[in-house]
């Protein structure tokens, strides 16, 4: 078969045709080399995305222990308090001295712990009203003082982590 076109000379259709495998045994080789790149990556997003929903599981699990044990520390400080409430209660007479000095450690036994937890008592005696962490519940007369000066607390507020739990009572003097 003669070859008509000009482009290639006579002879060259072998070495055409040759170039033309060649270059398509490179492209079935670069084929297969992307495809098992791509599973190799498949593999790899499958065993990431299996590991990021164990990691997830694990969070949950990890979290729900956090929730149910949260107070355990504080559980665990208050316990000597218990205890010394419970002692308290057994003692049979014994003078109004003595219990009431029982009474007073076990109430600073408990504010410390309280404290070491981020709770701070709000007490504004001789203050000026702060309606944020105060709440007013009365007005009395109160020679020397400035009128909206904090003259008595009712019921002390308390703060967590800087945080309002409860505003405090309190009783202002008048104008």
């Amino acid at each position: 078969m003669q070859n008509n076109d000009p482009q290639v000379p006579n002879g060259a259709p072998d070495a055409a045709l040759e170039a033309a495998n060649a270059d398509l045994e490179a492209l079935r080789a670069r084929v297969a080399e992307l495809e098992a790149t791509n599973t190799d990556l498949r593999e790899v997003v499958l065993r990431e995305k299996a590991e990021i929903e164990n990691q997830r599981r694990r969070l949950h699990r990890d979290l729900e222990q956090a929730r149910r044990f949260a107070n355990e520390k504080l559980l665990n400080e208050l316990l000597p308090v218990y205890d010394g409430l419970e002692r308290g209660l057994a003692v049979e007479g014994g003078d109004v001295a003595s219990v009431r000095e029982g009474i007073a450690l076990t109430l600073k036994s408990l504010l410390k712990i309280a404290e070491n937890n981020g709770l701070t008592q709000v007490d504004p005696v001789g203050q000026p009203l702060d309606p944020e962490r105060h709440h007013a519940v009365s007005m009395i007369d109160a020679p020397g003082q400035a009128p909206g000066t904090v003259v008595s607390v009712l019921q002390k507020g308390y703060v967590l982590n800087d945080r309002l739990l409860r505003p405090a009572l309190v009783a202002v003097a008048k104008d």
